[in-house]
């Protein structure tokens, strides 16, 4: 358990230290089957998944993760019980174990399958990393490769012939990483958001919250395995991190720049925001 839970699993409420000259930063996060992920998905590949994906909302926010809480509701009738849960919280215990953090609370009851996700971490008071800040001429960077676990829903691929040999867009997919290796970047950064629900889409949230537009090269958007432009694009499920700096960083891949002219062109072509959208069972075409 890490050094920072005073007390945790077992007790009414977790106690948790809190460090000097620092914010608290936390975000929640409900995963619902055949939504968010395959209802006969493995469970230990759906508890990882949904780790990575709560804190990947911190690692945008230039934030240290500490610990995190897991609701979990399940109708047992349905699902082989015990052993989805074991399997589940195997997964959610990797998934916390390679990021450093403690799980340390929840609760657990019977009903339609939900999973809820409480991250908590902690940054430098007021050197959070926010949406708002991004001004015209700042350099656009992703974190890594986009669209492989859009692909994958594309192709219809999200169940696993071997859930312990899985294709490299599975991968993506179920075992994306928070980038909380890419803190150090992100000192130099004026805003940041991670791709949950499309580049794009998750692109406008900074332009909005920033007064600016963007101009972005297809040409230097990076793609993963299988994945085509538009998954890129519009696809979501990546959890790289978006952010804007106007420092050159040459080893970060450099997709386009924010302009003062609002609205979002791509080789110089206007298009309009879309990607996930959490009300619909798939994304928007």
């Amino acid at each position: 358990e890490a050094d920072w839970i005073r007390f945790g699993i077992g007790d009414d409420a977790a106690v948790v230290a809190c460090s000097p000259d620092m914010d608290i930063v936390s975000s929640i996060d409900t995963f619902l089957p055949d939504r968010h992920f395959p209802s006969d998905a493995p469970a230990d590949l759906v508890g990882y998944r949904t780790i990575m994906a709560s804190f990947s909302d911190l690692a945008a926010m230039g934030a240290h993760p500490k610990y995190g809480l897991i609701s979990l509701t399940i109708d047992k009738t349905n699902r082989s019980g015990v052993d989805w849960i074991e399997d589940f919280a195997r997964g959610c215990a990797c998934a916390a174990q390679k990021i450093g953090v403690a799980l340390c609370g929840g609760n657990m009851s019977s009903g339609p399958l939900s999973i809820s996700v409480s991250v908590h971490g902690e940054v430098e008071t007021n050197k959070a990393c926010l949406r708002a800040g991004g001004r015209p001429g700042d350099f656009i960077y992703v974190s890594g490769p986009l669209g492989s676990a859009a692909a994958c829903v594309r192709l219809n691929d999200l169940i696993p012939s071997d859930p312990n040999n899985l294709s490299p867009r599975q991968e993506a997919f179920y075992r994306p990483s928070a980038r909380f290796d890419m803190s150090e970047y992100l000192e130099t950064a004026s805003s940041a958001i991670d791709i949950s629900d499309g580049l794009v889409q998750d692109l406008n949230h900074i332009l909005e919250s920033s007064c600016c537009g963007a101009s972005l090269e297809s040409k230097l958007i990076p793609l993963g395995d299988s994945a085509q432009l538009e998954d890129g694009l519009f696809g979501g499920d990546d959890y790289e991190l978006i952010f804007t700096s106007s420092e050159d960083l040459g080893s970060v891949d450099k997709i386009g720049q924010l302009t003062r002219e609002l609205g979002i062109k791509v080789d110089g072509e206007t298009i309009t925001p879309r990607g996930f959208d959490h009300f619909l069972n798939e994304p928007e075409s």
